[in-house]
């Protein structure tokens, strides 16, 4: 494989947490996640894993940790894919069975996505959706 052939494998969001262990244990339990700890490094963080979606989690050094939204008053913080559509429905139960916070239940978007919003215990919106119109999502797009 020649360099020109490397495709991008996956994103991996850096979350900033006052309370490090607290966000890990919440993905944890709530979430499903798995995670592989670093507390005791320079930069206190953890990896967290749940099949292709990996987030980190770093400690705060100084100031509060804001959501987009309420930082920039737009976005989400993360947005996560998951295989299918229906898969939307499957998380969504899932995540309501745990007690998670939930910002607006499954709906259709405007733009051709289909989507629920959940609040994690830090505050930030994290996006669970999937396209179901590519007509529509990718109307005014380049992608071929």
């Amino acid at each position: 494989m020649s360099d020109k052939e490397v495709k991008l494998a996956n994103a991996c969001p850096i979350l900033i947490s006052e309370d490090v262990k607290k966000t890990v244990k919440y993905y944890v339990e709530k979430l499903g996640f798995t995670y592989a700890k670093h507390y005791e490094h320079i930069e206190s963080f953890a990896a967290l894993y749940r099949d292709s979606v990996e987030l980190v989690v770093v400690q705060s050094k100084f100031g509060n940790v804001k959501s987009n939204t309420k930082r920039y008053g737009a976005g989400y913080d993360v947005y996560i894919d998951p295989d299918t559509v229906k898969g939307v429905d499957i998380l969504y139960q899932e995540f309501v069975s745990k007690g998670v916070k939930i910002f607006s239940k499954p709906s259709k978007t405007d733009y051709g996505s289909y989507e629920f919003v959940l609040e994690d215990i830090d505050g930030r919106l994290i996006g669970i959706g999937r396209i179901y119109d590519y007509n529509t999502f990718f109307l005014d797009s380049d992608r071929e």
